[in-house]
């Protein structure tokens, strides 16, 4: 598949862009275990209309993100238009759409998922957009708002109307938020559509290298998009290529390994941001994640998640790993909640 000059030989594996976790040290972390397309945080159009700094400090990126995009949001088409032109400043390999994100704090605008609900309005802020930057655009939508209105076909044929160059579908509605199974029904109707002829990238509930194989084959897309499945488990990426490439699971981490995994991605956050205590509390949603299922964790996890400064963290970690460094992981049956 490509997206403007940028060509992939395999089927490449997509990080979701998220809020609040799609920052620098993590990217890096899913880099580092083979994501082959970084997204950053999805950004505020009218955020960066009003110039906010912490907005801007969103879209900066870093030699090792490479190929990465920018998303943004809104639900205004002018501020759209001046928020790609903003974003293609910070020189991204392409520029992706938000038409997905169900949160109400978003939605309750008009923006994210909301857009679903008027594909006409959809269509010509997409247009817009392609016409007022020279970087390919995406999109990244869903299947519909609820179970009695999924119109992901008829969005698809108009977004790739209106220029896109790739089109990401999570296997949910809006009213679904994250709960319930994803259904990659309709995204293989998309991607087998005979009117469709632009790459489209499957999301949703991809935690096993054995369920990217299976969506795959009953979907045939081009590409795959890890979201939640990752975080406290950036190697997920590394196991689904694995198993695409060899038809066999890698061996589960040991705490050990885990905790290696974790400090690396602390020490890199801790670098990145001038506040120690705003890069621990960044961490936190991570934090949460990385340990599911040990026995008898629930005091280490709270100390965990309340701690302030990076020497606490380590020696929380240090004691994890006394109790329990051997102890084998099982990731393949966390919940993605």
């Amino acid at each position: 598949m490509k997206i403007g000059t940028i060509e992939f030989k395999h089927t490449p594996l997509f990080l979701a862009p998220m809020e609040d976790v799609t920052y620098k040290s993590f990217r890096w972390m899913c880099k580092k275990f083979g994501a082959d397309v970084l997204y950053t945080e999805f950004v505020s159009s009218e955020a960066l209309a009003r110039n906010i700094e912490k907005t801007r400090r969103k879209m900066h990126l870093f030699d090792f993100d490479r190929p990465v995009a920018i998303q943004i949001y809104g639900h205004n088409i002018d501020s759209m238009v001046r928020a790609a032109q903003v974003a293609e400043e910070f020189n991204p390999d392409f520029i992706d759409i938000n038409f997905g994100c169900p949160m109400k704090k978003i939605v309750r605008h008009g923006a994210g998922a909301a857009l679903l609900k008027d594909l006409p309005k959809m269509q010509k802020m997409t247009a817009e957009i392609v016409k007022a930057v020279q970087l390919p655009v995406t999109a990244k939508t869903r299947l519909g708002w609820n179970e009695n209105d999924q119109p992901i076909v008829e969005a698809a044929e108009r977004l790739q109307d209106a220029g896109i160059q790739a089109l990401a579908i999570h296997g949910r509605t809006r009213e679904q938020l994250y709960s319930g199974q994803a259904d990659w029904t309709l995204i293989g109707e998309v991607k087998n559509n005979p009117k469709i002829h632009i790459p489209i990238i499957g999301n949703g509930d991809i935690n096993s290298g054995e369920k990217a194989k299976q969506l795959l084959d009953e979907t045939g897309v081009d590409a795959l998009m890890i979201g939640r499945g990752a975080i406290g488990r950036p190697w997920l990426f590394r196991e689904v290529k694995h198993y695409l490439q060899t038809g066999e699971s890698l061996p589960q981490p040991t705490v050990s390994e885990v905790v290696e995994v974790l400090r690396e991605q602390l020490h890199m956050n801790l670098e990145w941001r001038d506040d120690e205590r705003v890069g621990i509390r960044m961490m936190r949603r991570h934090f949460a994640k990385y340990f599911p299922g040990l026995q008898n964790f629930r005091n280490l996890k709270i100390n965990l998640l309340r701690a302030e400064t990076g020497d606490e963290v380590n020696r929380i970690l240090d004691r994890i790993v006394e109790e329990y460094g051997n102890v084998q992981m099982d990731f393949t049956t966390a919940s993605l909640k």
